[in-house]
This record gives structure tokens, C-alpha cells and sequence, in this order.
């Protein structure tokens, strides 16, 4: 076990190094969530199967959601990256660290290695779930994680349509999803490692304490959504190209927990 969490560690931390290169010779980050995505899904599938013997049913279900999460994710950054432009989080990144960009964005991609290696671990301790048959956890767990991917490819599919009609050019989507919540896809992402540390915990009771580790995943993907790398620069951003209406959009719209628009805001 413990040489292949060395080789997760070691292999994300590879994959977000040429991450780096890449964005470098492109001169287009973008390309940094695409490789985050593969390299994290790459890195789940590998924790979850990789335990020397034939997998059982749990750690095969979980493999096979986390392939699919990773597959759906970097496929539409993909899309998006090589048909658009650079992601407005890291055009903010260029401005503000100006000469010390590429020195700070290696230190970014290392974080990001480091995270992703976390939320892998979360994968393995969920495929690792020592707890016979098909837990009431279990079903749980992949009818939210069916639920968050579904949600996130309808509210990425509805910001693109919107981008896409040239009558909303320079507007705020505030459309479907994007009407209750103000960043729907990241709250549906936070819902995917809720449904994995589901996976984990040790329901209805179990003496499984590790268990109770995979919680580390939604709070850490919570974290970093709302606090660090994902809300804060891209709001900024549109603070700064959409002026007086995204404070109004602000006013009405949740920014990450869907509810109903505030009327009158």
C-alpha cells in the first residue's frame, strides 16, 4: 500500500510539472485544469484498484465513478480551453504577478499536485471500505454522485449556450441553474467528493475509522472552490469587466449554495 500512494504522489506531482510546461508553451493555464483532471482521475482509478489483489464490487464501482467524473471534466476543460480564451482566473494571475508569473505558477501547479493527491487518498479509503455487500452508504453515494455530474455537465452546457448566442455578448448568465446559484458546476464538483466519503463512512455503524478521513476531500474541495482558487479570482475578474451588474447579480443570486433569487435585491 504504502509504495502505491508513493507512486500516486509521485506520479500527480509528474503529471502538474509538465502541467506547467505545457501552460508555459502554450501561454494558455488553462491547460493546467485539464491535466489536474486526467491526473487526479488517473490517479483515483489507480488508488481504488491498485490493491495487489483482485478488486471487489465496491472498489470496481468506485474506480468506474471516479473514471467517469475525471473523463467528464477534462473532456469539457478541453473543449473549452482549446475553442476559447484563457481562463479570466488566470489573465487576473498574469496581471497581478507580472514578472514573477511563471515562478508563482510553478509553486500553483504543486499546490494543485498536493490537492490532487489528497483527493485521491479519499478515493482509495472510500474503494478500501472493508464493509460486506451494498451498504445503505453506498447507495447513497452513487445516487448524489449521478446527481453532482449530471448537475455539473447541465450547468456547464447552459453557460455555454449562453456564451455562444451573440445577442448576450458582455452579459451575465443568469439562466437555468446559473439563476439559482452563482457558480451551479462548483457546487455540483463540491457534491462529487461528498458522494465519495460517503463511500467511506462506516454506515449504518462499522469499525472502519478510516473511514471518517474521506471527509478531509469535500472540506478541502469546499475550501478551495469557495476560499481560494475557484469564487474569489473569478468574481473578481467579473467584478472587474462587468461592473454595476454583477454586483446586481451578486445581490440576488447565492453564491455557491443554490436558492431561489433574492426579488427586489
Amino acid at each position: 500500500m504504502t509504495g502505491l500512494i508513493v507512486a500516486m504522489a509521485l506520479g500527480l506531482t509528474a503529471a502538474m510539472c509538465g502541467a506547467w510546461v505545457l501552460q508555459r508553451y502554450t501561454r494558455n493555464a488553462g491547460w493546467i485544469d485539464v491535466v489536474w483532471s486526467f491526473a487526479t482521475g488517473a490517479a483515483a482509478v489507480a488508488g481504488a484498484l491498485g490493491s495487489g489483489t483482485a478488486p471487489g464490487g465496491r472498489q470496481v464501482a468506485v474506480a468506474a465513478l471516479a473514471a467517469a467524473w475525471s473523463l467528464r471534466l477534462g473532456a469539457h476543460l478541453w473543449h473549452r480551453v482549446a475553442h476559447g480564451p484563457e481562463d479570466a482566473r488566470y489573465v487576473n494571475f498574469r496581471h497581478a504577478w507580472g514578472a514573477a508569473y511563471e515562478a508563482y505558477m510553478f509553486g500553483f501547479v504543486l499546490i494543485q499536485a498536493l490537492a490532487a493527491f489528497f483527493l485521491a487518498l479519499v478515493v482509495l479509503i472510500a474503494a478500501r471500505n472493508p464493509a460486506p455487500g451494498l451498504q445503505p452508504g453506498d447507495i447513497a453515494a452513487v445516487l448524489l454522485l449521478a446527481i453532482a455530474i449530471a448537475g455539473e455537465a447541465i450547468a456547464d452546457a447552459q453557460l455555454r449556450r449562453f456564451k455562444a448566442a451573440p445577442a448576450h455578448h458582455g452579459k451575465i448568465c443568469d439562466q437555468g441553474l446559473w439563476r439559482w446559484s452563482r457558480h451551479p458546476n462548483y457546487f455540483f464538483e463540491w457534491l462529487v467528493w461528498i458522494a465519495f466519503a460517503l463511500f467511506a463512512l462506516p454506515l449504518p455503524a462499522g469499525g472502519y475509522a478510516w473511514g471518517w478521513a474521506a471527509l478531509a476531500g469535500p472540506l478541502l474541495m469546499y475550501w478551495l472552490l469557495v476560499h481560494v482558487s475557484g469564487i474569489p479570482p473569478l468574481e473578481a475578474q467579473m467584478l472587474k469587466s462587468r461592473g454595476a451588474a454583477f454586483v446586481a447579480y451578486q445581490a440576488r443570486t447565492n453564491a455557491f449554495f443554490p436558492g431561489p433569487p433574492r426579488s427586489g435585491a
